[in-house]
């Protein structure tokens, strides 16, 4: 494994992630996710992601319970909050008193002291932003949180709570955690991209698989037994994708195929390894629902990309139309 600096802090975190959503506590058994998570850990992945809103809490639950017997300094977990939890009024956003009733509930489900990343998982209009960053602020002086950022924020509203941190003297976020993959790269003309790197924030990119699309493996609209999308329990957001852009995608990523086979490389480890070249990014989150995809994954961090290749991406799938 391989790491890097998440944006302009000071911790290193490895360049691919392990992540829990649509998986842990729900598309796969508890034996099955023991077994993913063990196995990242022992090929050097030291970065977790989760959230509460994942599963309402079950994934949490379970990367807790199967991170407890691993020394905890050999980690960096990270978890969110902003979805509604319940029906309680105050139980969403990003209100001081839901960041704070937020962690102590995820630090119960974690079993754990402290998370070392804090995630805002949406922008929250309805709370003043000098409120949510004070919080933020006040857990890391707390020792609940060793670090913060945001996921799916504009461009505007990273820039601004870099700007009233700086302002209030108070702790930056690190982060932002965007969808980015080759095909899907609106990160690059939304201005995320470059408020993060304007700003020293790490991008911890997710879906960098178009949930499995440029696997291969649904090649010619194929959905083979065992796959994402033919499992009711994953498939839900994959067959939305599949219904607006699985013909085009897939017919492009046939495209791939020889540029991948010539590296001696699988597609998911040629889509991972783009990424990995794009700036501002410093760990890529992939989801697994086998022990094979872990590995496979995980290898891609000791893949040489040409420029070359890259341009040839580039080509096949340019920013303006992947969005």
């Amino acid at each position: 494994m391989q790491y890097r600096r998440l944006g302009n802090a000071g911790v290193k975190v490895s360049q691919v992630a392990l992540g829990s959503w649509l998986t842990f506590g729900r598309g796969v058994d508890d034996d099955t996710a023991r077994l993913c998570i063990r196995r990242a850990f022992e090929l050097g992945i030291n970065f977790f992601d989760t959230a509460d809103i994942y599963t309402k809490g079950a994934a949490e639950e379970v990367l807790g319970r199967e991170l407890k017997p691993l020394r905890r300094q050999d980690l960096f977990v990270a978890t969110k909050l902003f979805w509604p939890m319940s029906e309680n009024v105050n139980d969403r956003g990003l209100s001081r008193k839901h960041v704070f009733e937020s962690i102590a509930n995820s630090l119960r489900r974690l079993q754990m002291d402290y998370v070392d990343l804090y995630q805002c998982h949406r922008f929250d209009g309805d709370t003043p932003l000098e409120e949510t960053v004070r919080a933020m602020d006040d857990l890391v002086r707390a020792g609940k949180i060793l670090y913060w950022g945001v996921s799916e924020w504009p461009a505007e509203e990273i820039e601004n709570a870099c700007r009233i941190a700086r302002e209030m003297n108070a702790c930056q976020p690190v982060s932002e955690q965007p969808e980015y993959s080759i095909a899907a790269r609106r990160v690059e003309t939304n201005g995320v991209q470059r408020a993060c790197g304007q700003n020293g924030v790490g991008m911890i990119v997710w879906s960098p698989l178009k949930q499995g699309l440029l696997t291969g493996k649904y090649s010619g609209g194929n959905v083979p037994a065992g796959s994402r999308a033919a499992d009711e329990k994953m498939n839900k957001f994959l067959s939305e994708i599949m219904e607006k852009q699985g013909r085009e995608i897939t017919a492009n990523v046939d495209q791939l195929k020889p540029i991948a086979e010539k590296l001696g490389i699988t597609l998911a480890q040629l889509a991972i390894a783009w990424l990995l070249k794009r700036d501002a990014v410093s760990s890529v989150i992939v989801g697994a629902s086998r022990v094979a995809q872990v590995e496979e994954n995980a290898a891609a961090v000791d893949v040489s990309l040409p420029d070359q290749t890259a341009r040839e991406i580039d080509t096949l799938f340019p920013a303006e139309q992947f969005q």
